[in-house]
């Protein structure tokens, strides 16, 4: 194993950490933790969240207009009457009158309410659906920014060692050039290699803290560490294997199309309400009326019962109603072609996904070929420098090639991961549990830790 900068680095911060913690053991936060922390404080959700709840208002909104309304109104009169000129005359009249009344009405015919009724319950639906569309992306994006950081890592432990080995290779062409064996280009390029190998590292080293930014983005929380994926993930084919199993399980289940669906059910509902506006409206209507004149009426204080039965036919309003009418048959036009658009594109996406697993699996035996293959080589090469064939340079190539292999083939692994879980989130199956059945296999004995401040120590060397 060679040690590098990073490495002698992490060693020495594990051990700072070990010391700070006492004798008791710590421990990387894991992909589970994370995502709970998330449905907690994930602005994004919580706002997808209130949206869902303040949609699903427009069903008791107008349930309203079907259910009886009951309202009181009551006055109060300081009545002063004056009769000039009366014979014989009247003395001035001064009287309070009160009065009170109470209404109940109960729309018994109304079919554009009743239709605009059923059109909000659709609309309840496809904010339902919308809000477990938010759900669903919620899993991706926290699987998104973990697998970020463990990219990020991956990538930097890839360019720290090959800014070791072309490190060394700086020093053993300096020590050829000593003796005369190389021309001075030779110790100028290896310099010029070994200084681009530096900048990479900083830029690395770089992005790997800034990744752990997108977990407290999610969270609200900031991370030190996490734990990295066992080597016993599986990378395995997609079940069922069969592509057209997948579409079709996609277009019955998925979310974006369940919401088109429902929002095409609610402009068609809403077309009946406004054509339904031309038909009559029959309401019940009781009132009760109280009437307290201070004994100055002929027939004193009066109560007041009316049962009405009231019935209304629009006849003309302007066109407005037309204008209503043709406005609803264009949405309801435009909500079909999105859900037609959406199928298209669910369709497509579910079928392009398929093969990028499907593809990810092969990659990933692929890149642990190379490993091994690059392995080999490097064996080989080393020794080929020990009988005199080979040089330190071939041995420090082949160290790279290998560390790129190393990177290569965790990245595939990362990919494979992050695209499983986007081809069930296009089918509508994906739920917590994948989470955390995926989270059995984090390992909580390999974390991936921020570098800290000190991270370019070994730059300004």
């Amino acid at each position: 194993m060679i040690l590098t900068h990073r490495t002698l680095k992490g060693l020495l911060a594990g051990a700072i950490v070990a010391v700070a913690a006492g004798s008791g053991p710590v421990y990387a936060d894991d992909l589970a933790e994370i995502y709970n922390a998330a449905l907690q404080n994930d602005p994004v959700l919580g706002q997808a969240r209130a949206n869902y709840l303040a949609r699903t208002e427009v069903v008791p909104q107008s349930r309203a207009a079907l259910l009886p309304t009951v309202s009181v109104s009551a006055t109060t009169d300081d009545i002063q009457r004056r009769f000039p000129g009366s014979s014989p005359p009247r003395p001035d009249d001064n009287f309070n009158q009160k009065s009170w009344q109470g209404q109940f009405v109960q729309p018994i015919l109304r079919l554009d309410s009743w239709y605009q009724y059923r059109s909000a319950r659709a609309l309840s639906d496809q904010a339902q659906s919308d809000f477990r569309t938010a759900e669903q992306n919620l899993i991706v994006r926290v699987l998104e920014a973990y697998v970020e950081v463990l990219r990020a890592d991956a990538l930097l432990e890839s360019v720290d060692a090959e800014e070791t080995a072309v490190k060394r290779q700086l020093e053993q062409v300096q020590q050829r050039f000593d003796v005369g064996l190389v021309a001075i280009t030779d110790v100028l390029e290896s310099r010029a290699a070994y200084d681009t190998s530096q900048v990479r590292l900083i830029q690395a080293d770089g992005d790997h803290d800034t990744s752990f930014e997108f977990l407290r983005v999610l969270t609200g929380i900031d991370y030190r560490s996490v734990s990295r994926f066992k080597e016993t993930l599986p990378i395995v084919d997609p079940d069922p294997s069969n592509e057209e199993e997948w579409v079709k399980v996609a277009l019955e289940h998925n979310y974006t199309i369940e919401a088109a669906s429902h929002g095409l059910l609610a402009s068609e509902r809403n077309v009946r309400s406004q054509v339904a506006s031309y038909m009559p409206d029959l309401d019940g209507i009781a009132t009760y009326s109280e009437v307290s004149t201070g004994g100055q009426s002929f027939f004193g204080d009066t109560e007041t019962r009316v049962y009405r039965l009231q019935f209304s036919l629009p006849l003309y309003r302007g066109g407005s109603v037309a204008s209503r009418i043709r406005e609803a048959r264009h949405r309801q036009e435009e909500s079909r072609l999105r859900l037609e658009e959406r199928t298209r594109v669910v369709e497509s996406t579910i079928r392009a996904r398929f093969r990028s697993v499907t593809t990810d699996v092969l990659r990933v035996v692929a890149r642990q070929h190379s490993i091994e293959s690059s392995q080999a080589a490097l064996e080989a090469t080393e020794t080929g420098y020990e009988v005199g064939t080979r040089n330190i340079v071939d041995v420090l190539e082949a160290q790279q090639r290998l560390y790129l292999s190393q990177f290569d083939y965790a990245d595939s692994r990362y990919n494979y991961v992050l695209d499983m879980l986007r081809l069930k989130e296009t089918t509508g199956t994906l739920i917590s549990e994948d989470i955390y059945e995926l989270n059995e296999y984090m390992d909580p004995d390999s974390s991936v830790e921020q570098s800290g401040p000190e991270r370019y120590s070994n730059v300004a060397e």
